[in-house]
């Protein structure tokens, strides 16, 4: 629930903003940029931080990370594009099993080393390539198309994320448990106390993250008991959807080594506060921001530009949510009433307004607006990449989102969000801007759609133990 550190004009150094190599340990140098200087390669990078195996990464389109072990001497061949993936096994990813293989292309200014976890041991992420092009399925292809489309218009998109999680153990009997057994005021929200019981934890994430760069200042306990979020510097697009990779694959391994959990499902408990992730999002052209500007009848000191974009995202939310709440889990928390400690944080209608973290879309200052109907079982490349997509046709169309609304306000006419997972996939299949914002291929928006109805179907058809109570001896 902290606020994202406000955008200044110099973006924050991290792993994927510092192309020049070698480094000092447990930065991230990359290939040279610098015009008439040798080009390093990915076996150099790796020496130059004592790191003996690489992890070549992708996600599918759930978010699952999917990688190959790599030991450096095969850094060549990787970078090569000799390392090839079974796409179907994989996940879903656009393939049938008689596909050509998925060939892993590392991104070398994603060089990530992770001491912390395993010595010798680096995150490298990768676009997957198919028959020598880029694949359009794949989630990090696909928010790079989305960016080459903005870089058209002349904009860059700078996004800060607040990654919420829980830490829990698993019970002999399947049912969950909060980490700390300590932890069970209903509203421990900032507990002072519930910190310092989490401190080496915490603290071992944070310093995690500052060795490699990203800025973390800020590790509180969120709304839920159990609950943690952890914020670090925003960047470009690209950088943060990486990060946000990385981090959760650093919170699960860390967490594990420490016999607890760290899961990111929206809404693990029913009487708790669900897990958010929210978006801070910015644009920039030549290196000055876009949003903010002088003389705003509105109030937020925001650009015309600005609130175009604004209105983008507002008319297209409901479609918006396949991709920000991509579960069935995702609707138990949007759908909640109330919580434990009184409030859910979960948006209900798509609204926007100022420093009021009731709406779909809060401005909390002039440089940026946070988009925050997003949950933890987001996948940050889809997301962006759609929010992206939403905003730059509010932009195209100068969409005005009207007034803002007033603290916990909502305009009659503003979408309602959708209650399940299913209503989501229909506002998709609906929305022609949404269905063709993953690589400019509506055919994958429908691929993705029909998949997360099968999600739908496949949970609904199951029968669970509120049908068994409620109707058993109804009749």
């Amino acid at each position: 629930m902290t606020s994202v550190a406000t955008p200044a004009v110099t973006p924050a150094a991290g792993v994927q903003d510092s192309l020049q190599a070698p480094a000092p340990a447990n930065t991230a140098p990359a290939a040279s940029v610098t015009a008439g200087a040798p080009a390093i390669s990915l076996a150099d990078i790796a020496r130059a931080h004592d790191v003996r195996f690489l992890l070549a990464t992708f996600v599918d389109m759930t978010g699952k990370p999917c990688a190959k072990l790599v030991p450096v001497e095969a850094a060549d061949e990787l970078e090569a594009g000799a390392m090839g993936f079974a796409g179907y096994a994989a996940g879903l990813i656009g393939q049938k099993p008689q596909d050509a293989d998925l060939i892993a292309v590392p991104d070398l200014t994603s060089f990530t080393p992770v001491p912390f976890i395993k010595e010798g041991l680096a995150i490298i992420h990768c676009d997957p390539h198919v028959n020598g092009e880029p694949w359009p399925y794949a989630p990090r292809v696909i928010l790079k198309n989305a960016l080459a489309r903005l870089e058209e218009k002349g904009m860059q998109a700078k996004v800060g994320a607040e990654v919420e999680y829980f830490l829990v153990n698993r019970n002999d009997d399947g049912t969950l448990s909060t980490a700390d057994t300590r932890d069970d005021s209903p509203r421990p929200c900032y507990d002072a106390r519930g910190v310092t019981r989490m401190y080496e934890h915490l603290t071992s994430i944070s310093e995690a993250m500052n060795s490699l760069g990203w800025g973390n200042y800020a590790n509180d306990h969120e709304d839920a008991a159990g609950q943690f979020e952890q914020n670090f510097n925003y960047a470009d697009a690209l950088t943060t959807a990486d990060r946000v990779v990385s981090l959760r694959y650093i919170l699960n391994i860390l967490a594990e080594q420490r016999g607890m959990t760290a899961t990111f499902m929206p809404k693990p408990f029913t009487d708790r506060t669900g897990t958010g992730l929210h978006f801070h999002l910015s644009l920039w052209s030549e290196g000055a921001p876009l949003f903010p500007a002088d003389g705003d009848g509105r109030g937020l000191g925001l650009s015309g530009l600005a609130y175009s974009f604004i209105g983008g995202i507002l008319d297209h939310a409901p479609a918006l949510q396949a991709f920000l709440a991509p579960t069935v889990n995702s609707y138990k928390r949007t759908g909640a009433t109330t919580s434990s400690s009184g409030a859910t944080w979960s948006p209900r209608k798509a609204s926007y307004g100022g420093n009021d973290r009731t709406h779909m879309i809060r401005v909390p200052d002039n440089k940026r607006l946070e988009l925050r109907s997003g949950d933890g079982s987001a996948n940050p490349y889809l997301a962006i990449a759609a929010a992206v997509a939403a905003g730059l046709d509010g932009i195209e169309r100068s969409t005005d989102p009207g007034t803002p609304s007033g603290p916990g306000e909502s305009k009659p006419d503003a979408h309602v969000l959708p209650a399940t997972l299913l209503h989501a996939v229909e506002a998709l299949r609906k929305d022609p801007v949404i269905l063709a914002s993953l690589s400019g291929d509506p055919d994958i928006g429908t691929y993705y759609a029909d998949a997360k109805e099968e999600e739908f179907l496949s949970w609904h058809n199951q029968v669970s133990d509120w049908e068994i109570r409620t109707y058993l001896t109804s009749i």
